[in-house]
């Protein structure tokens, strides 16, 4: 009897929390029909809005982010200028997406005051009178949603019918003591309140739909289909389409899933039984699902796959088809697990998410999987297993991306907003450093007190709409027993660097006395292991180490000391983190010489080499070898030496740099280089430059690392060497040696919408002084059409010199600094005089008298006539010392196939009158080509960094 009344009890009591709870929740009831010919949702939206704040409210917000494909000036197209995507800026008005209100009215079927807050994706409803708190008010909304193509960010609508509909409705933004309006920048992180939502959805016939969810009362009529879903406790709906039906639900003992990530290579068996396995591991590390379907889908991972290694083509992926099945579908059901129950400000504090996620990855391969390489089956290969690449573990790769972001210094706080992180960090190093920080925590306090604290504060705070970071610390910090505030005041709210030093060493026969260096002066705790030959013997933990602290442990067999021998702690440099304990001859590191680039093994002096090919007219085609120190991650010395054997002048050539780089902060002077360079090379038959150059330079940026300007100042002193053949002797008119002092400030912005760029360049020797202005600007109009317009300026202070090889030039410079990669630097006929390099004068018809040895001042534009075809005209005056100044001017068709990389220019008129209807018009036409791999994988690199 007691036992049936304590039941009683509680089922009246959860039915009083339940009451509660609905009382304070928001209730949307949306009415959704979707038109497959004009791509619209037509959308009547009952909304009960909730005020639980302690503030009365005069107006609500909605987020309408679907809107963000409506214009060129969105967020979100301003985003993708910034990551040099134009799919948007050039999308036609049919392919665009938008919002249509038609009418907003209240409970009293009154019209409300409405308006968009200015091109943003957000919608502010203003009401007629105060909600106070703990009251509620109910808005309808009518209005028709123009879906986007799928082409610009997947969402939207594709070919065959295919539909990938996320956050598609009005939602209502969160108010937390202020409203957090956030824009749709593709960052897939709206911050929307929670509420309790039906949706009577009307699709097209011969459409299967798969969603988030719950299916109910699904029919189908004429020419269309309906279904009802329902959605309690969730943010938003997701609703995919197509014609073909390729999700398959798996029901487990832990959750049930609807999935249609697959692999042909591994059956369905299999797949289920490895289902079930990641089930059972989510709902013992974090819970139970509290919904009654998980999705996981295909699109969701192509949206954040796993990087690296696992995005080579499927027929030459490294991993046993289980091994891939399994991490894809783990990531992709983790992050949808936690998406759809732990309602953190994901634009805010979505380093809290990603670090229980990417942590259970790790952890996951260490039970699992622990003697997995991060190379796969690829490690064991002939020619690849000496790489270092080949011996590191699966879990190794978290250090590695997240220190390529810290080594180029353009790593950001965790804390930072997603949509203030650049798009390398956004997608892969901020996830993995978090991660990464999990790991160095659990391997500080032990596994199972962070395993406890993700589970405790997993169960405290799902679906819990006022969750937040703190509440994430406090669970941390409640089962921690030892003092953790370093890993966020440091190592999660700052961009600090972790870097230690074993400085000195003493020994006696019963212990070892040591000095450990903090090199960054960031306070956290670090380990050191004992070794014996390759086996750990020992293992310490030291922390409160200001700038350095000398320890004292017991000596049992040790013959190194290692600083964070497992790489558990994402230390900056581990290149100085071991001392030998056998004299100091025994202590340097071997010399390793490899092919190719590798990572970094601390253990090594590495250095690469790799077979080159360089060509030249005069040289010819040069093959060489390659020996340089860079590996995948940058290093503050860098050296690169390449020489080449000229078979045309049968002798050596090629080039050498050396280059220290030295970091400074995060914005503002961010980066000192000091290098020097030498090269040596023909610029004629049997006549050899040579050139040395130490060289200064400095950089600025913004505190917007987004944006993509840029600041520099280069000191320079080249030296030239020329060794010319005895035929030709006399048609050199100048000194064959000779040096300049070169001084020049850049300040560029490369924006794909509007690109400018300026610089000012002085040159001094003890034949000439001169400065030269140049400034470019690019404007990529509503329209779609492009302007191009470049000034260019320079004179000469003195001039004591008798030739025009240091004199200014229309279109083809001298370049007596041998900057320019000519390809036959000398030549004045045949093919490879045609090439083109846009500098000082900027013209491409091939003038008479093209020199200037007093002043220049020249102007080149052009604009597109059609796609990448486009109009170019220049014009300017050139002056020469005792002479009149000549007005110049050409014109003709230029197709830019590849901005700056691959251009034809065809001239049509120029002061030489109708070239296109003279002889050998064939000889006029000039181009630009790239041949430097470098610069080449720039262009595709550019909007990660």
């Amino acid at each position: 009897m007691a036992k049936k009344s304590f039941i009683k009890k509680t089922v009246q009591l959860s039915f009083l929390l339940i009451s509660l709870i609905s009382l304070g929740q928001h209730k949307n009831e949306v009415n959704a029909t979707l038109d497959g010919t004009t791509k619209e949702i037509e959308i009547k939206q009952k909304f009960t809005y909730v005020n639980s704040s302690n503030n009365g409210l005069t107006a609500l917000y909605f987020n309408d982010w679907n809107h963000a494909y409506a214009n060129r000036n969105t967020a979100l197209a301003k985003r993708f200028g910034e990551q040099f995507k134009r799919s948007l800026h050039l999308a036609k008005d049919k392919e665009r997406g938008s919002t249509n209100i038609v009418s907003i009215v209240d409970q009293e079927y009154s019209g409300l005051d409405w308006n968009r807050i200015g091109n943003r994706d957000i919608i502010r409803v203003q009401l007629e009178k105060a909600l106070e708190p703990g009251e509620s008010i109910q808005l309808f909304f009518t209005y028709t949603v123009k879906l986007p193509n799928r082409k610009f960010t997947a969402y939207g609508y594709g070919p065959n019918d295919q539909y990938n509909l996320k956050d598609w409705y009005l939602t209502p933004v969160v108010y937390q003591d202020e409203w957090k309006l956030y824009d749709n920048m593709n960052l897939d992180d709206i911050y929307t309140d929670v509420a309790n939502t039906s949706i009577n959805f009307t699709y097209p016939e011969k459409l299967i739909l798969t969603t988030n969810f719950d299916e109910n009362s699904a029919t189908s009529f004429s020419n269309g289909q309906y279904v009802q879903l329902r959605g309690t406790n969730r943010k938003s709906c997701e609703i995919i389409l197509s014609r073909t039906k390729k999700f398959t639900k798996h029901v487990t003992r832990f959750l049930t899933v609807t999935t249609d990530l697959e692999s042909a290579k591994y059956d369905d068996i299999s797949q289920g039984i490895s289902i079930t396995k990641i089930g059972r591991y989510l709902e013992k590390q974090l819970g139970r699902y509290p919904h009654n379907n998980l999705l996981v889908s295909e699109f969701d991972y192509n949206r954040s796959p796993l990087y690296g290694i696992n995005q080579l083509p499927s027929f030459i992926r490294p991993y046993e088809e289980q091994f891939q099945f399994e991490m894809k579908f783990l990531k992709t059901s983790i992050h949808s697990f936690l998406k759809e129950t732990l309602f953190l400000n994901p634009r805010e504090e979505r380093w809290v998410t990603d670090a229980i996620a990417n942590y259970l990855m790790i952890k996951y391969v260490e039970e699992h999987y622990p003697k997995q390489k991060l190379a796969g089956k690829l490690s064991r290969l002939w020619g690849f297993k000496s790489f270092h690449l080949a011996q590191m573990d699966f879990n190794e790769q978290y250090a590695l991306f997240s220190m390529l972001s810290a080594r180029k210094n353009i790593d950001q706080a965790l804390t930072t907003p997603n949509d203030s992180l650049i798009r390398f960090n956004e997608k892969i190093a901020n996830s993995y450093k978090a991660g990464l920080g999990m790991a160095y925590l659990s391997e500080y306090l032990g596994e199972q007190k962070i395993d406890s604290s993700i589970s405790s504060f997993y169960k405290e705070h799902n679906l819990n709409p006022k969750v937040n970071a703190s509440d994430f610390r406090n669970e941390i910090e409640k089962f921690a027993d030892k003092e953790i505030d370093w890993f966020f005041d440091e190592y999660v709210s700052t961009r600090k660097k972790i870097d230690y030093k074993i400085k000195s060493i003493e020994k006696t026969e019963d212990s070892i006395t040591f000095t450990i260096k903090n090199k960054r002066g960031t306070k956290v705790p670090i380990s050191l292991f004992g070794l014996q030959k390759d086996s750990v013997i020992s293992k310490y933990w030291f922390s409160e180490i200001d700038t350095s602290r000398t320890f004292t442990i017991p000596r049992i067999g040790e013959d190194r000391l290692v600083l964070n021998y497992d790489q558990k702690i994402p230390e900056f440099n581990q290149r100085d983190n071991w001392k030998t304990l056998n004299g100091f001859f025994s202590s340097n590191k071997k010399l390793k010489f490899q092919f190719f680039k590798d990572t970094e093994d601390p253990y090594y002096n590495q250095i690469f080499y790799v077979p080159i090919v360089n060509f030249n007219v005069y040289d010819g085609v040069t093959p060489g070898m390659r020996l340089y120190n860079k590996t995948f991650l940058e290093r503050p010395f860098q050296y690169d030496i390449s020489p080449t054997y000229s078979f045309l002048e049968k002798t050596l050539v090629g080039k050498a740099s050396f280059r220290y780089r030295k970091y400074h902060g995060e914005t503002g002077l961010y980066v000192s280089n000091y290098s020097f360079t030498g090269s040596t090379s023909h610029f004629q038959v049997n006549s050899r430059f040579s050139t040395l150059t130490p060289a200064i330079s400095f950089g600025w940026r913004p505190d917007d690392l987004i944006s993509n300007r840029r600041q520099s100042l280069l000191f320079r002193y080249r030296s030239v060497f020329r060794n010319i053949d005895e035929n030709i002797v006399g048609e050199i008119d100048t000194q064959p040696d000779y040096s300049v002092l070169n001084v020049r400030y850049w300040d560029v912005d490369n924006d794909i919408i509007n690109y400018t760029s300026w610089f000012l360049d002085a040159q001094h020797s003890n034949d000439f002084t001169k400065l030269a202005f140049e400034m470019e600007y690019r404007k990529l109009f509503e329209n779609n059409r492009q302007f191009n317009i470049r000034f260019y300026a320079g004179k000469f202070l003195r001039n004591k010199t008798n030739s025009d090889f240091f004199s200014f030039a229309l279109d083809r410079p001298t370049d007596y600094l041998f900057d320019l990669a000519y390809l036959g630097r000398s030549e004045d006929s045949g093919i490879f005089s045609q090439q083109i390099i846009i500098a000082e004068g900027g013209f491409k018809s091939q003038l008479d008298n093209p020199f200037a040895n007093d002043w220049i001042a020249t102007t080149n534009a052009s604009t597109n006539i059609w796609r990448w075809i486009e109009a170019y005209g220049d014009l300017g005056y050139i002056k020469n010392k005792g002479e009149n100044a000549r007005f110049v001017y050409d014109s003709g068709v230029r197709l830019n196939l590849v901005t700056d990389y691959f251009e034809l220019y065809f001239p049509v008129y120029s002061n030489r009158g109708w070239e296109i209807a003279q002889p050998y018009y064939g000889e006029r036409i000039r181009f630009i080509v790239t041949l430097s791999p470098r610069t080449l994988i720039g262009l595709f690199t550019r909007k990660w960094f």
